[in-house]
């Protein structure tokens, strides 16, 4: 417990002295910039609402912000002021999630641009009756789709699939009237929608 706190405690030191400066950036697709300390990160193709995170190995967000403006983002940030040890950016758009390491030892900051990855969120909508579930999975990732009623406030399994070995996964579900959730399983993370019909 007393880990715990102690690495909590450095965790929101460290979120503290994470100093925001506005940036500049000239290349053209998403890029990283790094200075003696500070680091500029441009995305291109924002939109609106889109959240930009900062994330530690464990998956504890350290930092997070709304795009506010779509088009392209740039913002510097100086993350030597992290301790030691391994993080993400993390943008989270409409149908995708695009995740770029770095690690800070020293107070030196390295990108891992070989190691970045794009997730494509699945696409649920609910239409006559019928809920359309879509993902794209270019690397064949597995999805796993699991529905439940409510019956009463409490939600029971009524049918649950797996999908394998396929780029693109679309399936519908013809559904009675009522209230469902829809949880979906793939690329180590869950998605969670609710239907009202």
């Amino acid at each position: 417990m007393k880990n715990v706190i102690k690495h909590s405690k450095k965790i929101l030191l460290a979120v503290a002295m994470l100093t925001v400066l506005v940036g500049n950036a000239k290349e053209k697709s998403s890029a990283l910039k790094k200075g003696l300390i500070k680091t500029a990160l441009t995305i291109y193709n924002v939109k609106e609402g889109n959240l930009l995170s900062i994330k530690d190995q464990d998956g504890v967000t350290l930092y997070k912000e709304f795009i506010v403006e779509s088009g392209t983002y740039r913002k510097g940030f100086d993350l030597t002021a992290l301790p030691d040890g391994d993080y993400v950016f993390q943008v989270d758009k409409e149908i995708e999630v695009k995740t770029i390491p770095f690690t800070v030892k020293s107070n030196k900051v390295v990108f891992k641009k070989d190691e970045e990855v794009t997730v494509f969120k699945p696409f649920v909508t609910e239409k006559d009756g019928y809920v359309l579930i879509s993902k794209l999975a270019p690397d064949y990732a597995s999805l796993k789709v699991s529905i439940y009623g409510n019956y009463n406030g409490t939600y029971e399994l009524l049918q649950s699939d797996k999908f394998e070995n396929l780029q693109t996964i679309e399936k519908a579900y013809k559904l009675e009237k009522g209230s469902y959730k829809i949880v979906i399983n793939s690329d180590n993370n869950e998605y969670t929608s609710y239907i009202n019909n």
